[in-house]
Formats: structure tokens, sequence, C-alpha cells
């Protein structure tokens, strides 16, 4: 199943290939669907490669009218060609394999109506599991698309969907029902030249909703929605065409170039892995974004953050690929920054960047703290190393680093620079240097040591400011120290801010003074803020600029402390913020004192996403970072106040939501599971709050964990919501069921018997994880280093990464589960590099949590 970079280069050097004529028979039944391609492609004549399937079965192989043995050439994942010609027409027939894992085409049955829902996922090499292919992003092609599918079906793909043509009528299992189904065929056009992983197929009775725009070059471009039937009530369809078309106006003017396929269809899709993925022209997202109930502004600000992600990715990605998936970064990390810069530069999200800083910024410096942190141009030797490497280095720290970029060469000169990129480019595939090449030329910098720099070390620098003064309050020196940890000792360039900010007559802490730099080296004077009245904060990296962690001097600390709640803007509270998370994470700063200033501030706070992300790392702190001695009590602590403030917080408000469900989630003792009894039951009503159908999930599980309710009352509620969200929600209530009969259950089902689809999977490690008690989980330590090599050598990726990484023995947190890890890496060796690297990020993660415990140890809270 794995593809190294070496045979990739290999094959590319032997061939091109022209196109691609897929033929699907969706009407086979449960289990396998017919799949013939017909491919077209020029090689060395007398040459010998393989093309890539992965195949249920192979019926037939026809190489330049020649038959081949299948049994012969073909192991169910590879078919060997030998003796190419010049010009070559390859035909392999075969059944392809439904999956449920949300790789290849996954197939989903709607307990609702009953009905077959499709979709495709292929990056990063599953295009092979629907149709023999070439598949490397480097091998481009046309891709015509034949689909025999039920005639009442929608069939969409990356080409405009055609009229179907009737069909004959079968008896088949396409529905549970059975029956007569009547068939009818869909002939798309052939697609431009694109990567076999970024073509598409989606099909079953999903409903759509339509509009259109108009593009820069005057074409009409047709827009369409899509959900499941039972969920289209749902979909708020007006507000994701009003962020699309923002999104084409904005980038069809910064990039100079007009949307490059024929239609856009955004397609809400069950049981998907990952946020959204970028299909040409048939963008597919998660359903969690179908909101049938109340959620959080931050949730609805993510959709529309990942909506214009995945619309950047039609150029820089789709139109311009990658040559090999080293560059996989700058394909994600370009769409993260103009995703965030269109927000906030074109749409309502003005606040974007502040967003940007909590969210993803925290994510890029957790993993790049990391022992398997790695630089942002990553070796990628095999697929394996990509499909690890789709983490917070590839996305949010290459997108930082893309901002830290701009802000040093100039926005106008960036564009610009990324203008000739598309102009030279559309159609083909590139390396890092073609795009910075075109950006040396606009800016006129030479980019080689900012290259070296940022793109080819690892590692987070942190910078802080070194002030002297007479005595008084007039500062005679200035300077911003930067330091490396020992593992990565890279001094880097930064473009950053100092901003100066004093508490007014208002008590508003607003910024009076800043100036923008360039620092570099161990110690950089700042000689413009001498002489200066020192203010009541300094802040360095003022506005975000750089990619760096930030520690304030110590009066600066002590008026956050008084007066976070006081900032006129949200950023400057944000980086603040984000500058207490890190030293409570490095073990500087007592957890205690982090969980008190967060209860003390975050009413305050203006931002919906600042909110999610401060009350995650609330949780985090106090299952991971308070010393065991004080946890039980300030858990506790914690949750009573997270009620009072969710009974103080304005009726109906994003607030009052996020708290109340934080609260929940915390709830423990006597009294707080009485308090969400009466919140479920009706026992208590908040003003503007409504016990919407996923928030009554989010109270029972809670009650569940805290042995108030059972199987029945889960039973009970899933009648209520026999719905797939409601099956998910019912397994994870059942997994978080205290007992150890329910414990064990939960772990045969995931890691013995393998009887989940993904999303229900992951769903039950969650609810597994759910033990006040954590002794309950003490036993499944050694069970999960003796699992976990066989589940990840048998099973799909997603699959196994999803339980080596979710099962990860991390609660309770202790010394033992460090040396298990250590033992079981021991005797791993070498065999398997992914593998090994999610034990070890799991490890990493106790090991601090530890010092932690440590550090919070030594002091006394503050009640």
């Amino acid at each position: 199943m794995n593809l190294t970079r070496d045979e990739a280069r290999a094959r590319a050097d032997l061939l091109s290939v022209d196109s691609y004529h897929v033929s699907l028979d969706l009407t086979r039944g449960e289990t396998v669907f017919g799949t013939t391609t017909v491919v077209r492609f020029a090689a060395t004549t007398g040459a010998s490669t393989f093309i890539d399937a992965v195949t249920d079965a192979v019926h037939r192989v026809t190489l330049n009218g020649v038959e081949l043995d299948p049994a012969t050439v073909s192991d169910g994942v590879r078919i060997e060609l030998a003796n190419l010609a010049e010009q070559n027409e390859l035909t392999v027939v075969a059944d392809g394999r439904y999956m449920n894992t949300g790789e290849g085409l996954h197939r989903f049955v709607d307990p609702v109506d009953d009905e077959v829902y499709l979709y495709s996922q292929f990056e990063v090499p599953d295009s092979r599991r629907m149709f023999a292919v070439f598949e490397q992003p480097d091998l481009k092609a046309r891709f015509r698309f034949t689909v025999t599918a039920p005639a009442h079906w929608a069939v969409v793909s990356n080409s405009p969907t055609p009229e179907p043509v009737p069909a004959d009528a079968i008896t088949g299992t396409t529905s549970s029902t059975g029956g007569t189904v009547a068939r009818a065929t869909w002939d798309f056009e052939p697609t431009p030249v694109m990567s076999s992983y970024v073509t598409a197929l989606v099909a079953g009775p999903y409903q759509r909703i339509t509009s259109e725009l108009t593009s820069a070059d005057g074409r009409t471009i047709p827009l369409g929605v899509f959900a499941r039937t039972s969920l289209m009530q749902y979909v708020d369809a007006e507000d994701i065409f009003a962020i699309t078309r923002a999104g084409f106006a904005f980038y069809e003017a910064q990039f100079g170039t007009p949307y490059p396929f024929a239609k856009y269809d955004q397609l809400f899709v069950p049981e998907f892995n990952a946020g959204a993925m970028e299909n040409a022209g048939a963008v597919t997202f998660t359903e969690t974004y179908v909101f049938r109930s109340k959620v959080a502004q931050a949730t609805v600000e993510r959709r529309a953050i990942t909506v214009l992600h995945e619309l950047a990715h039609m150029w820089f990605g789709d139109l311009v690929t990658m040559r090999w998936w080293n560059d996989l970064w700058l394909n994600e990390s370009f769409a993260e920054f103009m995703s965030t810069l269109a927000a906030a530069e074109a749409t309502e999200y003005t606040t974007a960047w502040t967003t940007f800083s909590s969210l993803e910024k925290s994510w890029a410096y957790r993993q790049d703290q990391l022992p398997t942190t790695h630089p942002i141009v990553a070796p990628i030797n095999d697929l394996e190393d990509v499909q690890v490497n789709f983490d917070g280095i590839t996305y949010a720290k290459g997108a930082s680093v893309l901002k830290q970029l701009v802000a040093w060469v100039g926005q106008e000169q960036f564009m610009a620079g990324v203008r000739e990129y598309f102009g030279k480019h559309a159609w083909s595939n590139t390396e890092l240097t073609d795009l910075l090449t075109e950006l040396e030329t606009a800016s006129g910098r030479d980019l080689s040591a900012w290259g070296q720099a940022w793109l080819e070390t690892a590692g987070v620098n942190t910078l802080a400011p070194a002030i002297e003064s007479d005595g008084g309050e007039v500062m005679t020196s200035f300077a911003v120290v930067q330091t490396a940890p020992a593992d990565h000792p890279t001094l880097r360039p930064h473009r950053t801010a100092i901003g100066f900010y004093d508490v007014d007559d208002a008590g508003r802490l607003v910024r009076n003074h800043r100036v923008e730099l360039d620092v570099a080296g161990e110690r950089t004077e700042v000689p413009e803020l001498v002489g200066l009245e020192r203010p009541d904060l300094i802040l360095v990296n003022d506005d975000d600029l750089a990619y760096a962690k930030v520690r304030l001097d110590e009066n600066s600390l002590a008026t956050a402390k008084r007066h976070l709640k006081n900032f006129e803007q949200s950023l400057p509270r944000t980086l603040v913020w984000n500058s207490t998370w890190d030293a409570t994470r490095d073990g500087e700063s007592p957890a205690r004192d982090y969980v008190d200033l967060v209860l003390a501030n975050i009413a305050a706070e203006t931002d919906s996403t600042v909110v999610l992300v401060l009350l995650r790392q609330l949780m985090q702190t106090l299952y991971q970072y308070v010393a065991e001695d004080h946890r039980g009590e300030t858990i506790e602590r914690t949750a009573d106040a997270l009620l009072r403030l969710a009974r103080q917080a304005e009726a109906g408000s994003d607030h009052q939501l996020q708290f109340v469900k934080s609260f929940a989630a915390l709830a423990r003792n006597d009294e707080q599971l009485d308090a969400v009894t009466a919140l479920l039951d009706g026992g208590e009503t908040l003003p503007g709050l409504t016990i919407d159908t996923d928030l009554r999930w989010d109270l029972l599980v809670a009650l569940v964990a805290g042995g108030r309710r059972g199987a029945a009352d889960i039973d009970a509620e899933y009648e209520r919501d026999a719905t797939a969200t409601g099956a998910r929600m019912a397994a994870m209530a059942r997994a978080a069921v205290p007992t150890p009969e329910a414990k064990a259950e939960a772990w045969d089902a995931v890691v013995e018997r393998a009887e989940f689809p993904n999303a229900v999977q992951q769903a039950v490690i969650a609810g597994f994880k759910r033990a006040h008690d954590e002794s309950l989980l003490t036993p499944f330590t050694d069970k999960y280093f003796a699992a976990i090599e066989q589940v990840w050598a048998t099973r799909t990726h997603e699959i196994s990464e999803q339980i080596v990484a979710g099962l990860y023995p991390n609660r309770p947190i202790s010394a033992d589960a460090v040396a298990a890890t250590d033992a079981f890496l021991d005797q791993l060796g070498d065999r398997t590099p992914a593998l090994r690297r999610l034990v070890r990020e799991g490890r990493d993660d106790v090991v601090r949590a530890l010092a932690a415990r440590e550090r919070d140890t030594a002091v006394v809270a503050t009640p």
C-alpha cells in the first residue's frame, strides 16, 4: 500500500498520462461496485512500471489489445505493466469495495430514510480505491466519469452534472428495502487537467440548493449546496453562498486569475474525517457544519474559514499542484493564510486574525514543541510519511510563517508574485522554488536565507523584552531577547512590533505607542524606545506578526492579570492569553493560577473562538496540569464557577451556551449532577437557553458519566433522535458508563472486533475516555501497547490513527505510562516510523503534564 518518493519519481520519468475514462456501476449491492478504467498514456518504449488499483477483485486487464492474466499481474494493490509502447491504452475491469472509514468511496445508510449516500475521499492515496490510477500528484490527466446509479439519485463530480440517461430496472440492494430500482447513467464531460486526488464522486439522494455568480472573465458559475434529505432543512445555504461570493471576488482580484473550473458545488457528507476536501469544483464538507441545533458562533466562523480555505485551493492546489507531497505544507499553509486574510478583509469576520492567533497558532506552538516536530519543508519519503504530516506544522505554522513573510516583503509585493506564479504555472506541477522565485522578483528581496531559517529548521523561538530604567519610570535601555530550545537552537529573523499599553481613566487598556522592527540574533536593541516612560504593559509581537512565543516582563504580567478583560482590542488580549497558556504548559507558571485567570476574565471575552479555546485549555489544565492532590477540588470549584457564569450570562448568548456545555462536562459531585439533571428535565431553565437535541445529548452523557443515568435512558434518548448523530451520541454515552464492564465492552468493540465505521468509532473513543474515576482506565495501558502494532498493520490509516492517538494512556497521568511507552518504543525500533511518531507524541504530553503538576504542587492556589 505504500508508495515511495523514489518509486514516484521513477514512474514520472517513464510516462505521461493523457486521460482516464472511468465507468462505475453503483447498483451492485452493499459491498462492491463495478469499476472499469481506460487510461491512455505515453511511455518510454519497452519500459515496465505499475498502476495502482486497490480492488476487491480484478476481472480483466488489457494492455494495447493484449489480455493479461489478472492473477499474474495484480496483487489487489498494484497491477504490473511490462514492455510498454510509446503510446498505450490500458483497460482494467474490477470490483471496488465500498469503505466505511472515510477513505476511498465511503458508503453510508441514513437511519432516517434507509437511503444510501456515497462520497469519495482521495487525499492522499485513495483514488486507487475507486479506479485504476497512477496515484501521484505530478501525473496529471483529464478524467471522464460515467456513472450508473439508481435513477432517483443525484450524482456529482468535478464536471457539471449531465442529464442522466434512463437505463433498465434491476432488482438490487441499493436501499435496505430492496425491490426493483430504476437505473440511470450519467456521462460527465472530461475534466481539465488535474491530479487524481482532487477528482470526486458524490452520489445518493442528496438534495440541493442552487445559485450562481459571475466570474471575473464574465462566465456564469453555477453554485450548489448539497446535503442528505434528512439534514437539508438545517442547511443555511444563503450564508454559505454569501461567504462563497465574497471569497470568489477577493481571490480573483488578488490572484489575477479567474476561477479555473466550470462550476462550484459544496457538499455536506456523512462520516467525514476532516473539515473539508478541495476536490476541484466539488468540495466535500463534514456534516458538523450543518447546524441542527444551536452552536457557538466560533463554529459558524470556523465554517466560514473552511469555506474560504477550500475555495483558495481551487487555485493553489488544484490549478497549480505540488509535484510531490513534501510541498503539502505550501498547499495547506497558503490556503490557511489566504482564508484568514479573506475573512478579515472581505467578510463580516473582521477579527479573523484574533481567531487565527488563538486557535491556529496554539495548535502550531504545541506541535512545534513535540519531540516529533519537523521543518516546515519536511522530508516525505513515502505515503506513510505524508499521512501523519497533516499537522500543526503543515497548516498553522506554515500559515504563520507566510504571514511573517507578507509582513516582511509587503502584501502587494507578495500578491504580485503570486499572480505571476499562477500565470506561469497554471494546470501544471511546481515546487517551492517556483513560488519563491516569483516572490523574490516581485519584492526585490533575496529569500534564500529566509527560506533556510524558516522552512528548513524546526522549533519555536521565544521573544521577551529586556528593560532597564534610571530608577524611575524612564527607560534607559530596551532590547528584545530571543531564545531557542536546546534541541532546535536556530535563532531566526522576525518581523515584529512592540506595543505600549496604559490603563486609561475609564479603566481600559489602550495602546498609545507602537514600533515595528526586525528582530534577529540573541539580542536586538530598540534605541527608539530609550528615553520613553515605561507603560503599564509592554507587548512584544504586537499585532501578532511573528511566529514566536512571547513572555511578558514582571510589571506587564502584573498589569495583565489585573486588567486582562480591559483590553480595548481583542488581538492583544489574545496574545496575552497565549503567553499565559504557554507559560502554564511549559511548567513556568502554576496551573491553578491559569485556572483562576480564566475564570476571572472569560466572561468579558468578546470573541467566541477565544472563549472556545480558553475552555478547551481550561479542561486540559484541570485534567493534566493541576497537581494531583488538588485536582478533584479544583475541578469541582471550576464547575461551580462555570455554572455561576452560565446563570449570569446574557440570555441566549454564546457565552451562556459554551459555559453550560463546559459545566456539564465537568460536573461530578451530587449538587452539580443535580443541576445537570434539572437542566435536562426542565427543573431549571436559564433565560434564552433552549435544551435542543444536541444539548440534550451533552447533558445526558454528563449524567451517564456521573453514574446518574444508564442504558435505558440512552435507549430512550436515541428513540427521540433516531438519526446518524443520535447513533453516534448513544454510542459515546454507552462508552461513558462508569463501570469496568462498559469500558471493557467499548475497548473490545474498537480494538478487538473493529465493528464501527469511522465516525462512530471516534465517538466511542471519546466516551471511553470520559471517566471521573480514572482508575477505570488503568487496566488498559498494557492492553494498548499489546494491541497497537497489530492495529496499525491491519486497519486503514484513518482508523488506526484514531485508535493509536485517541486511546493513548494519558488518563490517569502517570510515570507508569511513560515507562510502558518507553518499553514499547524500545521493542518497536524503526519498524513503523509513523506509528512510532504518534506514540512519542502521546508520551510527550504525559511528560509535560508531570512537569506542570510538579510546578503546581509547589504553590498554594488562591481560592
